[in-house]
């Protein structure tokens, strides 16, 4: 099975350097040429990657930039059949439309984004969330299980976006929760190592908690320990509520919650904060401000 890989930012890079050494045959590329310049197989152009290629997998930060991958190829007169797999977080809509144009095409489609982070990526430990027809989803199967340890299928194409958009809200609403409790932990004088702990053993406990503690100390290997650097950074938290919320608004769904989560998450990046850890918004939350 030969590969290309498009998109190799945070989670990409990972995620294809994770593919070779899984002994897949694969040639990546990005529009930037910095991007994983070193990477064994990297390509010059898109099409130079994708000749031959039986899957090609996209990783990228809009909708519209996995389409542009996908009118690309449709023009380049590359006729070969193959599967579009798309674990990029982009919204429903777009996601069928996709599925639906290179159905017409004679291409698979498979949607699969991803949680885990660029830990998960670098282990092999992401979960996927997968939409797509069963023969199609067979057929990158293998792909999936070098890359990760949960795989779940929620139905046909457009059903792993939807389900990203149900878990990244929880996740967003989950990180304002910790941090809030974090800064009333610090105002009322707690020890934030002793907090930590309590909240680590008990009802409390939670990914968010364990992987991305919002305060300096507690978690070693936490953004928070160094620098805010990320992780997942703010503006693809902020991008990724906006998206649940697209998707609650067409299904006629009200989550105040998550739409505040979209609304403070939005703020922090506009305000400065969007290329830090979405865990730095404790700060903000610290410091008395709404971000509205």
């Amino acid at each position: 099975m030969r590969i290309c890989f498009v998109g190799l930012g945070t989670m990409g890079l990972p995620m294809a350097s994770r593919l070779l050494d899984a002994g897949f045959s694969l040639a990546a590329w990005d529009v930037l040429d910095s991007a994983g310049a070193a990477l064994p197989g990297r390509r010059d152009t898109l099409e130079e990657a994708a000749e031959g290629a039986d899957v090609v997998v996209t990783m990228l930060p809009e909708g519209t930039h996995v389409a542009t991958v996908h009118d690309r190829l449709r023009d380049s007169g590359q006729d070969r059949r193959r599967v579009y797999l798309d674990s990029s977080t982009i919204d429903v809509a777009t996601t069928r439309r996709l599925a639906a144009r290179a159905a017409e095409a004679g291409h698979g489609f498979v949607d699969a984004p991803v949680s885990g982070g660029a830990e998960g990526a670098a282990a092999g430990g992401l979960s996927f969330m997968v939409g797509g027809s069963a023969a199609e989803v067979a057929r990158v199967r293998p792909l999936l299980e070098a890359l990760g340890s949960r795989i779940m299928q929620f139905g046909e194409a457009g059903a792993g976006q939807a389900a990203k958009a149900c878990h990244n809200m929880i996740c967003g609403i989950t990180a304002l929760g910790v941090s809030e409790a974090f800064a009333l932990a610090d105002a009322l004088g707690l020890d934030r190592q002793h907090f930590f702990e309590l909240c680590a053993g008990a009802a409390a406990q939670s990914w968010i908690l364990q992987n991305r503690c919002p305060v300096p100390g507690p978690a070693p290997d936490a953004p928070a320990s160094n620098d805010y650097r990320p992780g997942f950074a703010a503006r693809l938290m902020a991008k990724d509520l906006r998206l649940a919320q697209e998707a609650a608004r067409a299904s006629g769904q009200e989550t105040p919650f998550g739409a505040e989560a979209a609304r403070r998450f939005t703020a922090f990046a506009e305000a400065g904060g969007g290329d830090l850890d979405f865990s730095a918004i404790y700060r903000e939350i610290r410091d008395g401000s709404d971000g509205g």
